[in-house]
């Protein structure tokens, strides 16, 4: 007998859609039907064990026609909210009603179009809960009269989790036309012609999620008690409703031995690279246990174009092994503004001739990396990350070390967890990101990550707690999940 219907909104980008698909898994696995709507074509990126499942279908909902009365000229946001209210318009009326919907948080702007139809909607936040937490305990604060070398404590926080005067310059050089920061962090006034973009909020103002959940029946965040339990606590205060912690959502081959190689090419699709997951296997099998560096900034933001060169200076002075994932475009904003085919655009880096300096010691991989497979690896003993969520989580049930390097956003938080919290990692430089890194600063993090004996000690207790597999906290949780949500109607 089936559980019922869910309903599932991502959104579509590797950061989200990838915790997405497992949570389907989870969902799945206690007989839920699952929907995912959708206004795009994303079915290469579905793992195979989620696709051929019968429980599972995905509706493009951008070619359905768009409900009588819809306006002309609708925006992105507006012609996914139309696709799915044709959706549920045109279903079956004898049909049981979906239990739930559940919704990205980058997209709650559609738990309108839920409600008017009944179905409640659960928020689900791909990120962790710490990141939630400092962005709202800032705000509370008010850091705006904050000077240099001030600390300030968060309310409601563990203790070691302060805000510093650095902490509030937060960086915009991922944008192509950033607004300027005044001296609180915040934005200055933009004069003349549209407003440029800004990305996410800077810190010291408010923490949108919270207006995001506010009418919503509960919120899910991809993570765990082990990982998070003061800061899923602090939300859950703070909302007044209830908050399950279902992760980390990593692939079921992750769980099964924290000793065992994960072969990326049988979890993910696979993209364009210059090495095969063997060379790279065979270059790691050589190499001296936990004493390989891996860096990789994501898919989607790097360091700035100073920034790079003292990488690859410091990457060439270090005697350690290294793997560096360069992506291609490295360095581009991700937002261009300028004209086609213009110097900004075309500018791009790529550290040429570091191979020939640093000969069989360093692997530069560009474009695509098996990131799961490098960090099971047992020679692998540190990571240099702009601490994305999944990068964060996936080094931490692995016991690597973070050199941690935050770029935008929720990365800033997640470094806080990482240094401040876990204390399984350093962060880039003391003054980052007020400051810009140096080489020296580099040399100076690396040795810290691969030698630091607290650090690895703690790194060694972390990775202890997920030797049996997928957190008992985050069973309990869907367990409530399904309690709350379970519809005796369904067929």
């Amino acid at each position: 007998m089936s559980s019922g219907e869910i309903l599932v909104v991502p959104k579509n980008g590797q950061g989200h859609l990838l915790p997405c698909f497992e949570l389907c898994k989870h969902l799945i696995s206690r007989n839920y039907h699952i929907t995912l709507l959708v206004d795009s074509d994303i079915s290469s990126s579905i793992p195979s064990s989620v696709l051929l499942s019968p429980l599972f279908r995905v509706s493009d909902v951008s070619s359905l026609p768009p409900p009588s009365g819809s306006g002309p000229n609708p925006s992105l946001h507006q012609q996914l909210s139309r696709g799915i209210e044709a959706f549920l318009t045109q279903r079956d009326p004898s049909s049981p009603r979906p239990v739930c919907a559940v919704v990205d948080h980058i997209m709650n702007k559609n738990q309108e179009v839920f409600s008017k139809f009944g179905i409640p909607t659960v928020v689900f936040i791909t990120s962790g809960a710490c990141w939630a937490a400092v962005q709202h305990a800032v705000w509370v604060v008010r850091p705006a009269d904050m000077r240099p070398g001030e600390v300030r404590a968060l309310p409601g926080l563990p203790e070691e989790m302060v805000l510093k005067y650095s902490d509030l310059k937060q960086r915009r050089h991922w944008l192509r036309a950033p607004h300027k920061q005044g001296g609180s962090g915040g934005p200055q006034a933009h004069s003349g012609g549209p407003a440029p973009p800004r990305g996410p909020p800077f810190p010291g103002e408010p923490a949108p999620w919270v207006e995001e959940v506010k009418t919503s029946a509960a919120i899910l965040i991809n993570t765990c008690d082990d990982l998070e339990h003061p800061f899923l606590d602090y939300v859950a205060n703070l909302t007044r409703k209830p908050v399950w912690g279902v992760g980390p959502l990593l692939p079921d081959q992750y769980w099964q031995s924290t000793e065992s190689l994960l072969r990326d090419r049988e979890i993910r699709p696979k993209k364009e690279s210059n090495y095969t997951d063997d060379e790279i296997i065979g270059w790691l099998d050589q190499q001296p246990r936990r004493s390989v560096l891996y860096v990789s900034f994501g898919s989607e933001v790097g360091p700035s174009m100073e920034e790079y060169p003292e990488l690859a200076k410091a990457l060439e002075e270090s005697t350690r092994p290294f793997i560096w994932v360069i992506q291609r475009k490295a360095g581009r904003p991700v937002i261009q503004t300028g004209q086609p085919g213009s110097a900004a655009q075309d500018q791009e880096y790529f550290p040429h001739g570091l191979d020939s300096k640093v000969g069989k010691r360093g692997l530069i991989i560009h474009g695509w990396a098996p990131q799961l497979l490098i960090l099971s690896h047992p020679s692998t003993g540190g990571f240099v990350s702009h601490c994305g969520w999944n990068s964060t989580v996936e080094s931490a049930v692995r016991g690597v070390p973070l050199l941690a390097w935050p770029i935008r956003g929720d990365q800033y938080y997640n470094a806080k967890l990482v240094v401040g919290h876990l204390k399984v990692g350093a962060m880039v430089s003391e003054g980052y990101p007020a400051d810009v890194v140096t080489k020296v600063d580099i040399l100076n993090g690396i040795e810290k990550v691969l030698t630091d004996a607290e650090i690895r000690r703690q790194s060694e207790i972390l990775r202890g707690k997920f030797e049996h597999g997928f957190p008992a906290s985050s069973l309990a949780s869907f367990d409530a999940f399904v309690e709350n949500f379970t519809d005796p109607k369904a067929a």
